[in-house]
Protein backbone atom coordinates (compact mmCIF):
# COMPACT_ATOMS: atom_id res chain seq x y z
CA UNK A 1 0.00 0.00 0.00
CA UNK A 2 1.28 3.47 -0.92
CA UNK A 3 2.20 5.59 2.09
CA UNK A 4 0.78 9.11 2.52
CA UNK A 5 4.26 10.57 2.01
CA UNK A 6 4.69 8.66 -1.25
CA UNK A 7 1.25 9.80 -2.36
CA UNK A 8 2.34 13.41 -1.76
CA UNK A 9 5.45 12.86 -3.90
CA UNK A 10 3.40 11.25 -6.66
CA UNK A 11 1.06 14.27 -6.69
CA UNK A 12 4.03 16.61 -6.92
CA UNK A 13 5.41 14.67 -9.89
CA UNK A 14 2.20 15.32 -11.80
CA UNK A 15 1.50 18.91 -10.84
CA UNK A 16 5.15 19.90 -10.98
CA UNK A 17 5.87 18.43 -14.42
CA UNK A 18 7.47 20.75 -16.99
CA UNK A 19 4.46 20.28 -19.28
CA UNK A 20 1.81 20.67 -16.55
CA UNK A 21 -1.36 22.28 -17.93
CA UNK A 22 -3.81 23.72 -15.41
CA UNK A 23 -6.90 23.15 -17.55
CA UNK A 24 -6.04 19.50 -18.08
CA UNK A 25 -5.25 18.97 -14.41
CA UNK A 26 -8.31 20.80 -13.09
CA UNK A 27 -10.92 19.90 -15.68
CA UNK A 28 -10.21 17.86 -18.80
CA UNK A 29 -8.79 14.77 -17.14
CA UNK A 30 -12.06 14.19 -15.28
CA UNK A 31 -15.17 12.53 -16.80
CA UNK A 32 -17.10 15.14 -18.79
CA UNK A 33 -20.43 14.10 -17.27
CA UNK A 34 -19.21 14.20 -13.65
CA UNK A 35 -20.59 17.05 -11.53
CA UNK A 36 -17.91 19.54 -10.52
CA UNK A 37 -20.05 22.06 -8.61
CA UNK A 38 -23.56 22.48 -7.34
CA UNK A 39 -24.26 26.21 -7.15
CA UNK A 40 -26.90 26.93 -4.50
CA UNK A 41 -28.96 30.14 -4.50
CA UNK A 42 -30.38 31.92 -1.47
CA UNK A 43 -33.82 30.40 -2.17
CA UNK A 44 -32.19 26.91 -2.14
CA UNK A 45 -32.65 26.37 -5.87
CA UNK A 46 -29.51 24.92 -7.41
CA UNK A 47 -27.65 24.26 -10.64
CA UNK A 48 -25.18 21.47 -11.35
CA UNK A 49 -22.09 22.19 -13.43
CA UNK A 50 -20.31 19.24 -15.04
CA UNK A 51 -16.67 19.17 -16.02
CA UNK A 52 -17.75 18.99 -19.65
CA UNK A 53 -19.82 22.16 -19.31
CA UNK A 54 -16.96 23.93 -17.57
CA UNK A 55 -14.58 22.92 -20.35
CA UNK A 56 -16.91 24.33 -23.01
CA UNK A 57 -17.87 27.54 -21.19
CA UNK A 58 -14.34 28.33 -20.05
CA UNK A 59 -13.17 27.82 -23.63
CA UNK A 60 -15.63 30.47 -24.84
CA UNK A 61 -14.55 32.87 -22.11
CA UNK A 62 -10.87 32.25 -22.85
CA UNK A 63 -11.52 32.83 -26.55
CA UNK A 64 -13.10 36.21 -25.85
CA UNK A 65 -10.18 37.27 -23.64
CA UNK A 66 -7.63 36.03 -26.17
CA UNK A 67 -9.38 38.02 -28.91
CA UNK A 68 -8.67 41.11 -26.80
CA UNK A 69 -4.99 40.40 -26.42
CA UNK A 70 -4.91 38.58 -23.07
CA UNK A 71 -2.58 35.62 -22.87
CA UNK A 72 -0.05 33.69 -20.83
CA UNK A 73 1.34 35.54 -17.81
CA UNK A 74 -1.23 38.35 -17.90
CA UNK A 75 -3.09 39.12 -14.68
CA UNK A 76 -6.90 38.85 -14.65
CA UNK A 77 -8.67 39.76 -11.41
CA UNK A 78 -12.07 38.67 -10.11
CA UNK A 79 -14.22 40.73 -7.76
CA UNK A 80 -16.96 38.15 -7.41
CA UNK A 81 -18.93 36.00 -5.02
CA UNK A 82 -19.27 32.23 -5.25
CA UNK A 83 -21.02 31.54 -8.54
CA UNK A 84 -20.99 29.54 -11.76
CA UNK A 85 -19.52 32.57 -13.51
CA UNK A 86 -16.61 32.65 -11.09
CA UNK A 87 -15.61 29.04 -11.82
CA UNK A 88 -15.98 29.55 -15.58
CA UNK A 89 -13.84 32.70 -15.36
CA UNK A 90 -11.10 30.95 -13.38
CA UNK A 91 -10.82 28.04 -15.78
CA UNK A 92 -10.87 30.45 -18.71
CA UNK A 93 -8.03 32.45 -17.16
CA UNK A 94 -5.98 29.33 -16.48
CA UNK A 95 -6.72 27.94 -19.95
CA UNK A 96 -4.81 30.90 -21.38
CA UNK A 97 -1.91 30.45 -18.99
CA UNK A 98 -2.93 33.76 -17.42
CA UNK A 99 -2.73 34.48 -13.67
CA UNK A 100 -5.78 34.84 -11.43
CA UNK A 101 -5.81 37.73 -8.92
CA UNK A 102 -8.63 37.19 -6.38
CA UNK A 103 -10.29 40.23 -4.80
CA UNK A 104 -12.39 39.90 -1.65
CA UNK A 105 -15.83 41.43 -2.15
CA UNK A 106 -15.59 43.33 1.16
CA UNK A 107 -12.59 45.29 -0.08
CA UNK A 108 -12.90 49.05 -0.53
CA UNK A 109 -11.35 50.77 -3.59
CA UNK A 110 -7.91 51.43 -2.00
CA UNK A 111 -7.47 47.75 -1.13
CA UNK A 112 -8.57 46.77 -4.62
CA UNK A 113 -6.23 49.28 -6.25
CA UNK A 114 -3.25 47.96 -4.31
CA UNK A 115 -3.81 44.51 -5.81
CA UNK A 116 -4.48 45.42 -9.45
CA UNK A 117 -2.24 48.41 -10.17
CA UNK A 118 1.44 47.92 -10.85
CA UNK A 119 1.19 44.22 -11.65
CA UNK A 120 -0.05 44.42 -15.24
CA UNK A 121 -3.67 43.47 -14.62
CA UNK A 122 -5.36 43.30 -18.03
CA UNK A 123 -8.96 42.60 -17.04
CA UNK A 124 -11.26 42.53 -14.01
CA UNK A 125 -14.36 40.36 -13.88
CA UNK A 126 -16.86 41.90 -11.48
CA UNK A 127 -20.35 41.27 -10.11
CA UNK A 128 -22.83 44.13 -10.62
CA UNK A 129 -23.03 44.92 -6.92
CA UNK A 130 -19.25 45.46 -6.84
CA UNK A 131 -18.89 47.49 -10.03
CA UNK A 132 -18.97 50.91 -8.34
CA UNK A 133 -15.71 50.11 -6.53
CA UNK A 134 -13.87 50.20 -9.87
CA UNK A 135 -15.01 53.73 -10.73
CA UNK A 136 -12.12 56.18 -11.30
CA UNK A 137 -11.25 58.14 -8.20
CA UNK A 138 -8.49 58.83 -5.73
CA UNK A 139 -7.29 55.22 -5.86
CA UNK A 140 -8.56 53.75 -9.13
CA UNK A 141 -6.87 55.47 -12.10
CA UNK A 142 -9.05 56.80 -14.91
CA UNK A 143 -6.64 55.38 -17.50
CA UNK A 144 -6.17 51.99 -15.84
CA UNK A 145 -6.16 50.22 -19.18
CA UNK A 146 -7.88 47.07 -18.01
CA UNK A 147 -11.04 45.55 -19.44
CA UNK A 148 -14.02 45.40 -17.13
CA UNK A 149 -16.24 42.36 -17.58
CA UNK A 150 -19.47 42.43 -15.59
CA UNK A 151 -21.66 39.46 -14.85
CA UNK A 152 -24.67 41.74 -15.19
CA UNK A 153 -25.74 44.19 -17.86
CA UNK A 154 -22.81 46.08 -19.34
CA UNK A 155 -22.64 49.82 -19.74
CA UNK A 156 -20.12 52.60 -20.13
CA UNK A 157 -17.57 50.58 -22.02
CA UNK A 158 -17.86 47.42 -19.90
CA UNK A 159 -18.19 43.98 -21.45
CA UNK A 160 -20.99 41.61 -20.45
CA UNK A 161 -19.91 38.15 -19.32
CA UNK A 162 -22.86 36.53 -21.13
CA UNK A 163 -22.05 38.39 -24.35
CA UNK A 164 -18.47 37.14 -24.27
CA UNK A 165 -19.68 33.56 -23.96
CA UNK A 166 -21.90 34.09 -27.01
CA UNK A 167 -19.08 35.30 -29.25
CA UNK A 168 -17.77 33.12 -32.05
CA UNK A 169 -14.03 33.59 -31.47
CA UNK A 170 -11.80 30.55 -32.07
CA UNK A 171 -11.23 28.63 -28.83
CA UNK A 172 -7.51 28.57 -27.97
CA UNK A 173 -5.73 25.39 -27.08
CA UNK A 174 -4.93 25.16 -23.36
CA UNK A 175 -1.54 26.63 -22.48
CA UNK A 176 0.84 24.46 -20.47
CA UNK A 177 2.86 26.83 -18.29
CA UNK A 178 4.52 23.96 -16.41
CA UNK A 179 4.77 23.28 -12.71
CA UNK A 180 6.71 26.47 -12.04
CA UNK A 181 4.24 28.67 -13.92
CA UNK A 182 2.13 31.01 -11.80
CA UNK A 183 -1.51 30.02 -11.35
CA UNK A 184 -2.70 32.54 -8.75
CA UNK A 185 -1.40 35.78 -7.29
CA UNK A 186 -2.94 36.13 -3.87
CA UNK A 187 -2.10 38.88 -1.37
CA UNK A 188 -1.42 38.28 2.29
CA UNK A 189 -1.32 40.79 5.15
CA UNK A 190 1.60 41.32 7.49
CA UNK A 191 2.46 43.73 10.27
CA UNK A 192 4.69 46.08 8.31
CA UNK A 193 4.32 47.47 4.84
CA UNK A 194 1.52 46.90 2.39
CA UNK A 195 0.04 43.45 1.65
CA UNK A 196 2.44 41.19 -0.22
CA UNK A 197 1.78 39.31 -3.48
CA UNK A 198 2.10 35.54 -3.10
CA UNK A 199 2.63 33.76 -6.43
CA UNK A 200 1.04 30.28 -6.29
CA UNK A 201 2.68 27.98 -8.87
CA UNK A 202 0.89 25.15 -10.65
CA UNK A 203 2.96 22.69 -8.60
CA UNK A 204 1.26 24.18 -5.53
CA UNK A 205 -1.83 22.22 -6.55
CA UNK A 206 -0.07 19.12 -5.23
CA UNK A 207 -0.30 20.43 -1.68
CA UNK A 208 -3.90 21.56 -2.15
CA UNK A 209 -4.88 18.15 -3.54
CA UNK A 210 -3.03 16.37 -0.75
CA UNK A 211 -4.81 18.35 1.98
CA UNK A 212 -8.21 17.85 0.37
CA UNK A 213 -7.52 14.12 0.34
CA UNK A 214 -5.75 13.57 3.66
CA UNK A 215 -6.83 16.51 5.78
CA UNK A 216 -10.49 16.71 4.75
CA UNK A 217 -10.94 13.15 3.45
CA UNK A 218 -13.08 14.41 0.56
CA UNK A 219 -14.37 11.20 -1.05
CA UNK A 220 -16.40 10.54 -4.17
CA UNK A 221 -19.44 9.77 -2.01
CA UNK A 222 -19.29 13.07 -0.10
CA UNK A 223 -21.51 16.08 -0.43
CA UNK A 224 -18.72 18.54 0.32
CA UNK A 225 -19.19 22.17 1.33
CA UNK A 226 -16.47 24.65 2.23
CA UNK A 227 -18.22 27.83 3.39
CA UNK A 228 -15.11 30.05 3.15
CA UNK A 229 -15.06 33.00 0.73
CA UNK A 230 -13.06 32.47 -2.50
CA UNK A 231 -11.56 35.95 -2.18
CA UNK A 232 -9.31 34.44 0.51
CA UNK A 233 -6.91 31.53 0.44
CA UNK A 234 -8.92 28.86 2.27
CA UNK A 235 -12.00 29.37 0.10
CA UNK A 236 -10.16 29.70 -3.21
CA UNK A 237 -7.83 26.80 -2.44
CA UNK A 238 -10.26 24.34 -0.88
CA UNK A 239 -13.75 25.22 -2.10
CA UNK A 240 -12.70 25.53 -5.75
CA UNK A 241 -9.12 24.64 -6.72
CA UNK A 242 -8.56 21.42 -4.76
CA UNK A 243 -12.01 19.92 -5.49
CA UNK A 244 -11.35 20.60 -9.19
CA UNK A 245 -7.95 18.95 -8.89
CA UNK A 246 -9.48 15.85 -7.29
CA UNK A 247 -12.45 15.76 -9.67
CA UNK A 248 -14.82 15.82 -6.69
CA UNK A 249 -18.11 17.68 -6.36
CA UNK A 250 -18.21 20.84 -4.23
CA UNK A 251 -21.12 23.06 -3.17
CA UNK A 252 -20.93 26.82 -3.77
CA UNK A 253 -23.46 28.99 -1.95
CA UNK A 254 -24.26 32.03 -4.09
CA UNK A 255 -25.49 34.08 -1.13
CA UNK A 256 -24.24 35.81 1.97
CA UNK A 257 -23.77 34.00 5.25
CA UNK A 258 -26.49 33.57 7.81
CA UNK A 259 -26.88 30.82 10.41
CA UNK A 260 -30.43 30.10 9.22
CA UNK A 261 -29.40 29.62 5.60
CA UNK A 262 -26.43 27.50 6.64
CA UNK A 263 -28.69 25.12 8.56
CA UNK A 264 -31.01 24.95 5.53
CA UNK A 265 -28.22 24.13 3.09
CA UNK A 266 -26.72 21.49 5.38
CA UNK A 267 -30.13 19.84 5.58
CA UNK A 268 -31.54 20.27 2.08
CA UNK A 269 -28.40 19.13 0.28
CA UNK A 270 -27.56 16.43 2.84
CA UNK A 271 -24.02 17.70 3.34
CA UNK A 272 -21.66 15.06 4.68
CA UNK A 273 -18.34 16.92 4.76
CA UNK A 274 -18.36 20.54 5.97
CA UNK A 275 -15.55 22.99 6.65
CA UNK A 276 -15.63 26.60 7.81
CA UNK A 277 -13.94 29.02 10.17
CA UNK A 278 -14.64 28.88 13.92
CA UNK A 279 -16.80 32.01 13.55
CA UNK A 280 -19.32 30.04 11.48
CA UNK A 281 -19.56 27.30 14.10
CA UNK A 282 -19.96 29.85 16.88
CA UNK A 283 -22.68 31.61 14.89
CA UNK A 284 -24.52 28.32 14.41
CA UNK A 285 -24.21 27.56 18.10
CA UNK A 286 -25.44 31.03 19.08
CA UNK A 287 -28.30 31.15 16.59
CA UNK A 288 -30.69 29.37 18.95
CA UNK A 289 -32.03 27.30 16.05
CA UNK A 290 -33.20 23.77 16.68
CA UNK A 291 -30.70 21.35 15.17
CA UNK A 292 -32.33 19.55 12.23
CA UNK A 293 -32.70 15.80 12.61
CA UNK A 294 -31.99 15.16 8.93
CA UNK A 295 -28.29 16.09 9.08
CA UNK A 296 -25.88 13.55 7.59
CA UNK A 297 -22.55 15.14 8.59
CA UNK A 298 -19.63 12.75 9.03
CA UNK A 299 -16.74 15.26 8.97
CA UNK A 300 -16.44 18.80 10.36
CA UNK A 301 -13.27 20.83 9.85
CA UNK A 302 -12.05 24.30 10.70
CA UNK A 303 -9.22 26.63 9.69
CA UNK A 304 -8.27 30.28 9.64
CA UNK A 305 -7.94 30.90 13.37
CA UNK A 306 -7.36 28.78 16.48
CA UNK A 307 -10.27 26.53 17.34
CA UNK A 308 -11.30 26.82 20.97
CA UNK A 309 -12.28 23.68 22.95
CA UNK A 310 -15.84 24.92 23.56
CA UNK A 311 -16.60 24.71 19.82
CA UNK A 312 -15.21 21.17 19.66
CA UNK A 313 -17.36 20.10 22.62
CA UNK A 314 -20.47 21.78 21.18
CA UNK A 315 -20.01 20.08 17.80
CA UNK A 316 -19.51 16.67 19.39
CA UNK A 317 -22.69 17.09 21.42
CA UNK A 318 -24.68 18.56 18.53
CA UNK A 319 -23.53 16.51 15.53
CA UNK A 320 -21.97 13.48 17.13
CA UNK A 321 -18.56 14.36 15.62
CA UNK A 322 -15.96 16.92 16.69
CA UNK A 323 -14.66 19.78 14.62
CA UNK A 324 -11.07 19.06 13.60
CA UNK A 325 -8.72 22.05 13.51
CA UNK A 326 -6.21 22.60 10.68
CA UNK A 327 -3.44 25.13 10.17
CA UNK A 328 -1.79 26.74 7.19
CA UNK A 329 -1.03 30.04 5.49
CA UNK A 330 -1.63 31.77 2.18
CA UNK A 331 2.02 31.12 1.36
CA UNK A 332 2.04 27.43 2.23
CA UNK A 333 -1.44 26.03 1.93
CA UNK A 334 -2.46 23.71 4.76
CA UNK A 335 0.48 21.99 6.41
CA UNK A 336 -0.72 20.88 9.86
CA UNK A 337 -3.99 19.29 10.80
CA UNK A 338 -6.12 16.89 12.76
CA UNK A 339 -6.55 14.84 9.61
CA UNK A 340 -9.74 12.94 8.80
CA UNK A 341 -8.30 10.39 6.36
CA UNK A 342 -8.40 6.83 7.78
CA UNK A 343 -4.64 6.46 7.32
CA UNK A 344 -3.97 9.50 9.52
CA UNK A 345 -6.98 9.94 11.78
CA UNK A 346 -6.27 10.13 15.53
CA UNK A 347 -8.02 11.38 18.63
CA UNK A 348 -8.54 15.13 18.72
CA UNK A 349 -6.60 16.98 21.39
CA UNK A 350 -8.49 20.15 22.29
CA UNK A 351 -6.29 23.18 21.72
CA UNK A 352 -4.00 21.39 19.27
CA UNK A 353 -3.99 22.17 15.56
CA UNK A 354 -2.76 18.64 14.87
CA UNK A 355 0.32 17.12 13.33
CA UNK A 356 2.26 17.93 10.15
CA UNK A 357 0.46 16.70 7.04
CA UNK A 358 2.12 14.56 4.33
CA UNK A 359 4.67 16.51 2.35
CA UNK A 360 5.47 18.93 5.18
CA UNK A 361 7.91 18.86 8.08
CA UNK A 362 6.86 21.53 10.57
CA UNK A 363 9.00 22.16 13.63
CA UNK A 364 9.24 24.58 16.54
CA UNK A 365 12.49 26.54 16.86
CA UNK A 366 13.90 28.26 19.91
CA UNK A 367 13.26 31.99 20.20
CA UNK A 368 16.79 33.12 19.47
CA UNK A 369 18.19 30.49 17.14
CA UNK A 370 17.34 27.85 14.55
CA UNK A 371 17.82 25.12 17.13
CA UNK A 372 14.84 22.83 17.68
CA UNK A 373 12.83 23.63 20.80
CA UNK A 374 12.25 20.85 23.27
CA UNK A 375 8.93 19.00 23.66
CA UNK A 376 6.32 21.37 25.04
CA UNK A 377 8.63 24.39 24.75
CA UNK A 378 7.04 27.44 23.16
CA UNK A 379 8.93 28.66 20.11
CA UNK A 380 8.74 29.78 16.50
CA UNK A 381 6.83 27.63 14.00
CA UNK A 382 9.00 26.90 10.96
CA UNK A 383 8.88 24.64 7.92
CA UNK A 384 11.92 22.44 7.32
CA UNK A 385 12.37 22.99 3.59
CA UNK A 386 14.74 20.05 3.25
CA UNK A 387 11.89 17.71 4.24
CA UNK A 388 8.88 19.55 2.81
CA UNK A 389 8.54 18.70 -0.89
CA UNK A 390 5.01 20.17 -1.10
CA UNK A 391 6.12 23.62 0.05
CA UNK A 392 5.05 25.93 -2.84
CA UNK A 393 6.38 29.29 -1.67
CA UNK A 394 9.66 30.75 -2.93
CA UNK A 395 9.14 34.42 -2.11
CA UNK A 396 6.86 37.40 -2.61
CA UNK A 397 6.61 39.08 -6.00
CA UNK A 398 8.93 42.07 -6.37
CA UNK A 399 9.79 42.09 -2.65
CA UNK A 400 13.21 40.46 -2.18
CA UNK A 401 13.90 42.01 1.22
CA UNK A 402 10.55 41.01 2.68
CA UNK A 403 10.91 37.56 1.14
CA UNK A 404 14.32 37.14 2.77
CA UNK A 405 12.80 37.82 6.19
CA UNK A 406 10.71 34.65 5.87
CA UNK A 407 13.67 32.35 5.25
CA UNK A 408 16.81 31.46 7.14
CA UNK A 409 20.06 32.60 5.54
CA UNK A 410 20.81 29.04 4.36
CA UNK A 411 17.22 28.58 3.07
CA UNK A 412 16.79 25.61 5.39
CA UNK A 413 13.83 27.14 7.23
CA UNK A 414 10.69 29.06 6.33
CA UNK A 415 9.53 31.14 9.29
CA UNK A 416 5.75 31.25 9.58
CA UNK A 417 5.71 34.13 12.06
CA UNK A 418 3.58 32.07 14.44
CA UNK A 419 4.39 30.71 17.86
CA UNK A 420 3.47 27.24 19.15
CA UNK A 421 4.68 24.27 21.16
CA UNK A 422 5.18 20.76 19.82
CA UNK A 423 4.67 17.64 21.88
CA UNK A 424 6.99 14.66 21.86
CA UNK A 425 4.57 12.79 19.58
CA UNK A 426 4.28 15.62 17.08
CA UNK A 427 1.14 17.57 18.02
CA UNK A 428 1.40 21.35 17.65
CA UNK A 429 -0.49 23.69 19.95
CA UNK A 430 -0.88 27.23 18.70
CA UNK A 431 0.47 29.88 21.04
CA UNK A 432 0.29 33.25 19.32
CA UNK A 433 1.52 35.22 16.37
CA UNK A 434 4.85 36.93 16.81
CA UNK A 435 4.07 39.16 13.81
CA UNK A 436 0.96 40.80 15.33
CA UNK A 437 -1.38 39.74 12.51
CA UNK A 438 -4.99 39.85 13.69
CA UNK A 439 -7.17 36.83 12.90
CA UNK A 440 -10.82 37.88 12.80
CA UNK A 441 -13.35 35.30 11.65
CA UNK A 442 -10.61 33.58 9.69
CA UNK A 443 -9.44 36.74 7.92
CA UNK A 444 -5.85 37.88 8.38
CA UNK A 445 -5.71 41.61 9.08
CA UNK A 446 -2.38 43.41 8.99
CA UNK A 447 -2.25 46.15 11.63
CA UNK A 448 -0.16 48.35 9.36
CA UNK A 449 -3.01 48.62 6.85
CA UNK A 450 -5.52 49.73 9.48
CA UNK A 451 -3.04 52.07 11.14
CA UNK A 452 -2.23 53.64 7.77
CA UNK A 453 -5.90 54.33 7.20
CA UNK A 454 -6.42 55.82 10.66
CA UNK A 455 -3.57 58.31 10.39
CA UNK A 456 -5.10 59.74 7.22
CA UNK A 457 -7.65 61.49 9.42
CA UNK A 458 -6.50 65.06 10.05
CA UNK A 459 -7.11 64.71 13.80
CA UNK A 460 -4.88 61.64 14.22
CA UNK A 461 -1.20 61.98 15.00
CA UNK A 462 -0.42 58.30 15.59
CA UNK A 463 -2.31 55.04 15.75
CA UNK A 464 -1.70 51.42 16.66
CA UNK A 465 -4.10 48.50 16.41
CA UNK A 466 -4.21 45.10 18.05
CA UNK A 467 -6.53 42.15 18.14
CA UNK A 468 -8.50 41.41 21.29
CA UNK A 469 -10.49 38.25 22.04
CA UNK A 470 -14.09 38.11 20.86
CA UNK A 471 -16.58 35.35 21.64
CA UNK A 472 -17.93 35.17 18.09
CA UNK A 473 -15.15 36.29 15.75
CA UNK A 474 -12.12 35.02 17.64
CA UNK A 475 -10.53 38.47 17.57
CA UNK A 476 -11.64 41.99 16.72
CA UNK A 477 -9.65 45.09 15.85
CA UNK A 478 -9.06 47.59 18.66
CA UNK A 479 -7.30 50.90 17.99
CA UNK A 480 -5.17 53.14 20.21
CA UNK A 481 -5.03 56.69 18.88
CA UNK A 482 -2.97 59.77 19.71
CA UNK A 483 -4.79 62.91 18.51
CA UNK A 484 -3.04 65.99 17.14
CA UNK A 485 -2.66 69.11 19.24
CA UNK A 486 -5.91 71.01 19.27
CA UNK A 487 -8.01 68.08 18.04
CA UNK A 488 -10.88 66.71 20.11
CA UNK A 489 -11.27 63.04 20.86
CA UNK A 490 -14.59 61.47 21.69
CA UNK A 491 -17.55 59.62 20.22
CA UNK A 492 -17.81 61.81 17.12
CA UNK A 493 -14.18 61.21 16.16
CA UNK A 494 -14.53 57.50 16.93
CA UNK A 495 -17.39 57.16 14.46
CA UNK A 496 -15.45 59.11 11.83
CA UNK A 497 -12.46 56.81 12.25
CA UNK A 498 -14.61 53.70 11.91
CA UNK A 499 -16.16 55.05 8.71
CA UNK A 500 -12.72 56.01 7.39
CA UNK A 501 -11.34 52.50 7.79
CA UNK A 502 -14.44 50.98 6.20
CA UNK A 503 -14.12 53.27 3.19
CA UNK A 504 -10.35 52.90 2.79
CA UNK A 505 -9.98 49.14 3.43
CA UNK A 506 -12.99 46.92 4.01
CA UNK A 507 -16.13 46.87 6.10
CA UNK A 508 -14.94 44.03 8.33
CA UNK A 509 -11.61 45.54 9.44
CA UNK A 510 -12.80 48.68 11.21
CA UNK A 511 -11.85 49.03 14.89
CA UNK A 512 -14.66 47.91 17.19
CA UNK A 513 -13.15 50.07 19.93
CA UNK A 514 -11.03 53.23 19.80
CA UNK A 515 -9.02 54.24 22.86
CA UNK A 516 -7.41 57.68 23.02
CA UNK A 517 -3.95 57.82 24.60
CA UNK A 518 -1.29 60.49 25.03
CA UNK A 519 1.46 58.29 23.60
CA UNK A 520 2.07 54.82 22.19
CA UNK A 521 4.57 52.38 23.73
CA UNK A 522 7.67 52.15 21.52
CA UNK A 523 11.13 50.67 21.45
CA UNK A 524 14.15 53.01 21.54
CA UNK A 525 14.25 52.73 17.74
CA UNK A 526 10.64 53.90 17.49
CA UNK A 527 8.90 50.59 16.72
CA UNK A 528 5.44 50.30 18.24
CA UNK A 529 5.28 47.66 20.99
CA UNK A 530 1.88 46.20 20.30
CA UNK A 531 2.43 43.45 22.85
CA UNK A 532 2.27 46.10 25.59
CA UNK A 533 -1.07 47.29 24.22
CA UNK A 534 -2.31 43.71 24.31
CA UNK A 535 -1.19 43.43 27.93
CA UNK A 536 -3.03 46.67 28.72
CA UNK A 537 -6.17 45.31 27.08
CA UNK A 538 -5.96 42.10 29.13
CA UNK A 539 -5.60 44.10 32.36
CA UNK A 540 -8.76 46.04 31.54
CA UNK A 541 -10.70 42.90 30.57
CA UNK A 542 -8.92 40.00 32.29
CA UNK A 543 -11.78 37.59 31.65
CA UNK A 544 -11.61 38.01 27.86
Amino acid sequence: MTSPEQTALDLLAGYGAPDACALDLLCRRHPADAIAFTVVEADLTSRDLTFGELDELSGRFAAALAARGIGAGDRVATLMGKSAELVVALLGIWRLGAVHVPLFTAFAPPAIALRVTGNGTKAIVVDPGQRAKLAPGADIPADAGWLVVTTGEAGGGDLAFADLLAEDSPVPEPVAVGGEGTLIELFTSGTTGTPKAVPVPVRGLAGLHSYQHFGLDHTAEDVFWNAADPGWAYGLYFAISAPLAMGRRSLLLHAGFSPELTWQVLTRFRVTNFTAGPTVYRALRNSGAEVPEALRLRHLSSAGEPLTPDVIDWARETFGVPVRDHYGQTETGMMVGNAWHPDLVAEVRPGSMGRPLPGFAVEVLKAGSDELAGPGEVGRVAVDLARSPLMPFDGYRDAPERSAERFSADRRWYYTGDVAAKSADGYLTFGSRDDDVILMAGYRIGPFEVESALVQHPSVAEAAVIGTPDALRGEVVVAYVVVRDGAESGDALTEELKRLVKSRLAAHVYPREVHYVTELPKTPSGKIQRFLLRERAREVSPAS
